[in-house]
């Protein structure tokens, strides 16, 4: 079967061994497309996966063998994510699920940018549902980057009212902002990029250029999706003191950091945000069914024989969302 596998800093297409159930229980699906995510594009320019590997998780799938105790059949259209918390640690006892080890040793195989994989009885169980009707694949695959905000928010713990100001409106942010919203907060968003801006703005949300922002405005949480050394002076700036910093991106410079005094007399809160639980899939599959969150018009799509010029493009900033879609060879 054809997968999409880092050999020598690049994305090559090749073949590798077909997957098949064996005795194993669970699922082989022929994933039909995948969303690239951007720790998709952090691991394969920091050289954090090994040649070798297919990175993709963000897959919409139909099920070709599957021996399982649930109630899903051969034929199904499925969205699933690829990790599994194990509930009893320490880490998911205190609501940190991200930082199980089971969480973080639980994955599909290979990953979602090949033609099948293999998906676990656990997978099934916990993570995988059927793809609503009412969405295309492309847009069930947002299922889990979603879930992910949908923790995000979470994790705030934001009061009725609130005004949250979402800095960087690249993928992640605008589906921050939209959920936001659907959660009645008061929700502005900010970025260099005038199309970014406007794209914002058709789901009825105010964007601004960073420098449109009125010098008064504070926000009771600034949720920072881009990893730009200038998003932490932006998040600083329009934070309300006594406010929120929640940190849903990876910086290219290990060096950036914010100033101690900043947080200390201000007595501002950062945390972080990761990954999702399974509840918060359940309620991201909602908010894409019952339309609260809309993503049709934000990915571009790619062949698998193209994805490298996917990774290109979203680098370059050239596209909002890339997704690849696969077509297996019967």
């Amino acid at each position: 079967m054809k997968a999409a596998v880092i050999q020598n800093e690049k994305i090559n297409v090749i073949n590798i061994d077909n997957i098949n159930l064996e005795d194993r229980k669970g699922a082989v699906v022929k994933v039909l497309g995948c969303g690239l995510c951007g720790s998709d594009i952090v691991k394969f320019i920091h050289k954090i996966s090994n040649d070798g590997t297919v990175l993709g998780h963000e897959i919409v799938a139909e099920i070709a063998e599957i021996s399982s105790e649930t109630d899903f059949k051969k034929g199904d259209v499925i969205v699933s994510s690829h990790h599994i918390p194990c509930g009893k640690c320490v880490y998911c006892r205190h609501g940190n699920v991200s930082m199980c080890e089971h969480f973080k040793a639980t994955n599909i195989k290979p990953g979602g940018f090949s033609e099948y994989v293999y998906l676990s009885e656990e997978h099934l169980n916990n993570v995988a549902h059927l793809k609503p009707k009412n969405l295309t694949a492309i847009e069930a695959s947002f299922y889990e980057p979603l879930g992910c905000i949908v923790r995000a928010v979470k994790r705030a713990n934001l009061s009725d009212g609130d005004k949250v100001l979402v800095v960087g409106l690249g993928s992640i942010g605008i589906l921050s902002a939209q959920t936001l919203k659907a959660y009645g907060y008061e929700v502005t968003g900010c970025d260099l990029l005038g199309q970014r801006i406007q794209f914002l703005k058709t789901f009825g949300i105010d964007a601004f250029d960073v420098c449109g922002l009125s010098d008064n405005y504070k926000a009771d949480c600034i949720f920072m999706t881009s990893g730009a050394d200038n998003a932490i002076n932006t998040a600083l700036k329009y934070v309300r003191n006594g406010g929120k910093i929640l940190v849903f991106s990876s910086t290219p410079h290990d060096e950036t950091s914010y100033p101690n005094n900043e947080i200390y007399y201000r007595e501002l809160t950062v945390l972080g945000s990761y990954s999702p639980a399974a509840e918060d899939l359940r309620e991201s599959l909602s908010l894409l069914e019952n339309g609260k969150v809309k993503v049709n018009a934000m990915s571009t799509v790619y062949t698998l024989d193209n994805i490298q010029q996917a990774f290109v493009d979203t680098m370059s900033n050239k596209i909002l969302k890339a997704y690849i879609k696969i077509k297996c060879d019967e």
